[in-house]
């Protein structure tokens, strides 16, 4: 049919839930005023979930997962955008309650672009994607705490995914003696690749954490949650400070004031998805200035479009390492 599109959608009906290859039109689009030709888009854990419907992630269907997308505008009523820009979009409930980039075009609100990072590709920019804005966004909270390299080591958890990729290079490039926590033994190489001077098996971190327990890091990128932060947080230096913005393990903390206010440790929240505009821009421009986006691009695999849904099964059986770009025309 002229005019169509080619568009992954999920839906939730008597038949149950499911994700369709399908062809959509303009008219099967969400309400917004900038409508973009979708070039990349990229694979997150929250997309595994979204295309298998393993946690309620998907809250209004019928729906186009993928939360990230890079594009050209095609047709725009917001002023900041006209036709040809090149633009970037993470978070704001797109791909949950909003349909996103798993899809030839997308119409989203202008206010959740931005513009293309000078320096960047589309490519490029979805390398980074959520999975490494959210890093960034981390480090940048521990920046502003106070922590430096000269404090002592800094953990990151769930090292081979994509948030703790990103956040080892960006670490590393800093000057930080990075400890990378994974639970595959096989991807050590890989993580030092990345500028991690040490690994450790997940499994020291994953069970019951006592209050304290020896002080062995300053800070760290928490992508995991439930146990494992608990004893991240035990075993944080004096006045340090740890990063949370995951929850493969759970959503639960079961630890104790202890750290707190025994040590004067501190638990920064991070949640990239409703950051405004002007914070975004800001961990854009860091991204594209400090990351070493050729180390990035070499840890990076791309995918066609028919790859999407065995790759949103992969992530979430913990077989996907790094970043997964996905070309929407490929």
């Amino acid at each position: 049919m002229a005019g169509d599109f080619r568009a992954l959608v999920v839906m939730k009906d008597d038949q149950g839930y499911r994700c369709e290859d399908k062809r959509i039109t303009e008219a099967d689009l969400m309400d917004g005023d900038v409508t973009v030709r979708v070039s990349h888009s990229t694979v997150n854990y929250k997309d595994g979930l979204a295309i298998t419907g393993k946690s309620p992630v998907v809250r209004k269907f019928p729906l186009v997962p993928g939360i990230d997308f890079a594009g050209t505008v095609e047709a725009s009523s917001d002023a900041r955008y006209k036709p040809g820009d090149a633009v970037v979009l993470t978070g704001w409930g797109v791909g949950e309650v909003h349909s996103g980039g798993f899809a030839e075009k997308a119409r989203v609100k202008g206010d959740w672009l931005v513009p293309l990072a000078a320096g960047l590709t589309p490519a490029q920019a979805m390398a980074i994607g959520t999975a490494g804005f959210t890093a960034v966004q981390a480090v940048m909270a521990l920046e502003r705490h106070g922590m430096t390299p000269d404090r002592g080591p800094a953990i990151v958890t769930g090292a081979s995914g994509g948030v703790g990729s990103v956040a080892i290079i960006l670490l590393a490039r800093m000057g930080w003696h990075v400890i990378a926590s994974t639970g595959r033994p096989e991807e050590a190489e890989y993580l030092r690749s990345l500028g991690a001077a040490e690994v450790i098996d997940r499994a020291g971190l994953s069970g019951p954490a006592r209050p304290l327990n020896k002080e062995r890091w300053a800070a760290g990128v928490d992508s995991v949650g439930s146990h494992t932060l608990a004893n991240l947080l035990s075993m944080t230096k004096e006045n340090g400070a740890i990063a949370a913005c995951g929850l493969a393990q759970g959503m639960d903390l079961p630890t104790s004031v202890a750290p707190f206010i025994l040590r004067g440790v501190a638990l920064l929240g991070v949640n990239s998805v409703p950051l405004p505009r002007p914070a975004r821009l800001e961990v854009w421009k860091r991204a594209a200035a400090d990351l070493d986006l050729g180390k990035l691009m070499s840890t990076t695999r791309t995918i066609g479009f028919d790859r999407i849904v065995p790759t949103a099964n992969a992530i979430l059986e913990g077989k996907v390492r790094g970043r997964t770009v996905v070309d929407i025309a490929g």
